[in-house]
């Protein structure tokens, strides 16, 4: 396993140089395809009789076991990091907006992807049941923080938009996994959870989402309560990690949702930092934050593209990934645009608003992680390839078209203070 990571590393430390001294991507997106052409030349050497490299690839790829590194392993520390990097009186302000966006947005962008998946895959000759459809619609349905925080920093997006993005991202990713539970413990596929009946999934549903965000309360509430007392700065990021470690293993032990528990503790010491944090120890905090985000970030992103590598696809397959590509963009814009009429006159967003979180809504490894860890059925290859295809097309196309869309946006907010854009 240590072998594997280190590999890894070195292999994305390679291919963000690479991308830094001559594409100049945004360092997700450049990543992501330099990993996914690299695993398209090992693919293609394979068929042209050198299966050596591909095969020592795939070996390592799945020693590290793409599922259990997202799931059970970085995602605690990233929505942390996330969380903590917003401004969480902000977001309280916008809490309607945000909470309506992450939920009534999720819930029915499940349901348009799922049956459009429905019948995509039955024109094709695929023939997945609906179950598995809507499987598909809950796991594909939410935008990735990760991503999405990424261009953001990168955008002179005006304050009230980019917090709209970052924090509907950050909480429809817990509530997409809660919704991904629910219809697998329907479908009976065994993820520990065998709700059948409709009672059920609302209780699990209630259980997961409510109690994830009360267990989040409670550790932010903690870990405000022990960093107030002391002021050296590496016992303060020892408390914080184990916090978001040790609290999101015990979530999971709990039944209860580990993403939510991490954004909502994370925003809590977000709001808190300036009586939690000392002048001189909150610059630390940060700083190692928000380095072990980019750092992980980067991982993350290069793994999806060598990922590519494990996907084996046929002509049908590939049909149905592009078809699902327009329906995903198309329910994307109807989830969002339906909601956000509630409540877009009372937050007095722009004209822009429906069209930026439509177009900046990524998908990555939350997607991935999610269809890879389904079980063996004749309809898991036939997922796995439709979501591989979307997030590719999520990070290299949205990814790098987003801009001129955010130049309108802050152009039409003129009114609004907007952040400063990293360099590209």
């Amino acid at each position: 396993m240590l072998t594997a990571f280190a590999i890894l590393l070195s292999v994305t430390a390679l291919l963000a140089f690479l991308n830094e001294r001559f594409l100049r991507f945004p360092t997700t997106v450049g990543v992501t395809l330099a990993g996914a052409l690299a695993s398209i030349l090992l693919i293609g050497l394979d068929a042209l009789g050198l299966a050596g490299p591909r095969g020592w690839a795939t070996q390592i790829l799945q020693t590290l076991d793409f599922t259990d590194f997202v799931l059970n392993g970085i995602l605690s520390i990233l929505l942390f990091a996330g969380a903590l990097s917003l401004d969480a009186r902000q977001m309280l302000r916008q809490r309607t907006s945000i909470l309506t966006l992450a939920v009534l947005s999720t819930l029915l962008s499940t349901f348009l992807i799922g049956f459009a998946a429905y019948g995509i895959f039955g024109l094709v000759g695929l023939n997945v049941p609906l179950l598995w459809s809507l499987l598909f619609g809950a796991l594909i349905s939410p935008t990735d923080p990760v991503a999405v925080l990424d261009l953001l920093k990168r955008a002179a997006v005006p304050k009230r938009i980019e917090t709209l993005i970052a924090g509907e991202s950050l909480f429809n990713d817990g509530v997409g996994v809660v919704i991904f539970l629910v219809i697998a413990g329907m479908a009976g596929i065994g993820h520990g959870h065998g709700e059948g009946s409709l009672v059920g999934a609302l209780e699990l549903f209630g259980r997961e989402a409510l109690g994830g965000m009360a267990f989040g309360a409670l550790l932010g509430g903690l870990g405000y309560l022990m960093l107030r007392e002391i002021e050296q700065h590496a016992v303060e990021v020892l408390i914080t990690l184990a916090l978001v470690v040790g609290g999101y293993v015990l979530a999971a032990a709990l039944g209860i949702s580990g993403p939510l528990a991490m954004v909502v503790a994370g925003l809590i010491l977000s709001g808190s930092r300036h009586l939690a944090f000392g002048t001189a120890t909150r610059e630390h905090i940060e700083s190692f934050w928000e380095t072990t985000d980019q750092v992980l970030n980067i991982l993350l992103f290069a793994f999806i593209g060598l990922d590519v590598l494990l996907t084996e696809t046929t002509v049908p397959q590939i049909m149905a990934g592009l078809l699902l590509v327009a329906a995903s963009l198309l329910a994307r814009w109807l989830s969002v645009a339906l909601p956000f009429a509630l409540v877009r006159g009372r937050d007095g967003y722009g004209a822009y608003t429906v069209r930026l979180l439509t177009w900046g809504g990524l998908r990555g490894g939350i997607a991935i992680s999610l269809v890879l860890g389904l079980p063996e059925t004749p309809y898991r290859t036939h997922l796995v390839t439709a979501t591989y295809i979307i997030v590719l097309f999520s990070i290299a196309v949205q990814g790098l078209t987003i801009m001129p869309l955010v130049h309108k946006a802050v152009a039409a907010s003129p009114e609004e203070p907007a952040q400063n854009p990293l360099p590209h």
